[in-house]
């Protein structure tokens, strides 16, 4: 009896110094950021400026407008919009992601620099499986910008496909 409650004890330890260590792991998760002087140098990371003047801009990203309306689309529609972009500033721009605000959204950029004064597109897709009503769903842009980031917006409504009433595919958001 005494040798069962010491292995309940010492199981009850060792459940507890676990829980823990896990919190004090997860509560020392700390992200490092990358200095702006890095992601603003788009030849090297190895190469840090030292120094930035006031007629200096760097990479900026200006697009043609940074939200689209689907309208009105029925379920199952594959949609997709291209947002049309330049880089406005005077070092090469250089996107590093694309991150959607949700799985039904898929957005593609282009991976190699883009130089001043040039351009290109940032295709979103959106898949209205699943989905009714009103959406809008946004796509944020990280690059060597100042902001480091842009969002870009979708939006539309969605009707329920033809000879369904929209209660048989529960909407999700």
């Amino acid at each position: 009896m005494v040798l069962l409650n010491k292995q309940i004890a010492m199981n009850y330890f060792f459940a507890t110094l676990l829980l823990a260590t896990t919190l004090v792991a997860c509560s020392e998760n700390k992200q490092t950021k990358a200095s702006p002087d890095l992601v603003n140098n788009p030849a090297t990371a190895d190469t840090v400026k030292t120094s930035t003047t006031s007629t200096e801009k760097g990479a900026v990203i200006t697009f043609e407008k940074t939200t689209h309306d689907f309208g009105t689309i029925t379920q199952g529609e594959q949609a997709e919009y291209n947002f049309k972009f330049t880089n406005t500033g005077d070092q090469e721009l250089i996107i590093s992601a694309a991150n959607a605000s949700c799985g039904c959204t898929v957005p593609e950029y282009p991976k190699q620099p883009i130089k001043p004064g040039t351009g290109g597109y940032i295709k979103v897709k959106f898949n209205s499986d699943y989905r009714l009503d009103a959406f809008e769903k946004s796509v944020t842009i990280t690059a060597n910008t100042n902001p480091l980031s842009n969002v870009i917006i979708i939006k539309g409504f969605i009707n329920p496909k033809p000879g369904t009433d929209g209660t048989t595919n529960t909407p999700i958001h």
